[in-house]
C-alpha cells in the first residue's frame, strides 16, 4: 500500500515537473509531424503525422495535436492590437489518436489527452493507462490535478468496467 501511494505521489511530482508546457513557461517547446496547419483565427496551430512534441524531459506522441495559444501583451505592458502581439503562450494541448505521454521513467498513454494550462490539469481519456516502471493505473479517464497532487480514474460506463490498479513490491536487488 505504502509503494502504491509513492507511486502516485511521483507520478505527481513528474507530471508537475513536466507542466513546462505550461503559459509562462521559458523553455521551449519542438513539436515535429508530417504536416503542420496555422489557423490564426483560432489561435491555433494542428499538426498531424506521427507528432512529437518535446519540452526538456518531457514527450507527447500522437497521430494528431493541436496547441490552442494565448495572445499576449507587448513588453511594454500595453495591450498590442491583434495581429501584433509579442508572444503567444499555450492555453491548452490537445492531442488525439495513439497518444503516449512519456517523461523519466512514466509512461502514460489512451485515445486522447488534454492538457489545460490555466488549471494545471491534464485529462487522458480512452482506456487510459499510466505506468511506473511496473506498476499500472487504468481506467476509462484519467485526471490529473498537478497543483493539488491529487489524480482521479474513472470507469467507462460499459458493465462490468472497473477502475484496476496494479502495485509491485521493488525487489531487494533493486535497493
Amino acid at each position: 500500500m505504502i509503494k502504491g501511494l509513492l507511486l502516485l505521489i511521483a507520478t505527481y511530482c513528474l507530471l508537475g515537473a513536466s507542466t513546462g508546457m505550461t503559459a509562462g513557461s521559458q523553455k521551449p517547446i519542438q513539436i515535429e509531424a508530417d504536416q503542420m496547419l496555422s489557423l490564426q483565427k483560432n489561435n491555433s496551430v494542428f499538426f498531424s503525422g506521427k507528432v512529437e512534441a518535446k519540452q526538456e524531459e518531457l514527450v507527447i506522441h500522437a497521430d494528431e495535436m493541436t496547441v490552442y495559444y494565448n495572445e499576449t501583451e507587448k513588453k511594454d505592458g500595453k495591450t498590442a492590437e491583434k495581429g501584433t502581439m509579442q508572444s503567444k503562450d499555450v492555453d491548452r494541448i490537445f492531442a488525439k489518436g495513439n497518444v503516449e505521454i512519456t517523461q523519466q521513467e512514466w509512461v502514460a498513454t489512451g485515445e486522447t489527452a488534454e492538457y489545460f494550462s490555466s488549471e494545471r490539469k491534464v485529462v487522458l481519456i480512452g482506456t487510459a493507462k499510466v505506468w511506473q516502471d511496473n506498476n499500472l493505473v487504468t481506467g476509462n479517464k484519467v485526471v490529473m490535478y498537478l497543483d493539488e497532487g491529487k489524480s482521479v480514474v474513472e470507469k467507462s460506463a460499459a458493465k462490468g468496467e472497473r477502475v484496476k490498479a496494479f502495485f509491485y513490491p521493488e525487489s531487494q536487488d533493486q535497493k
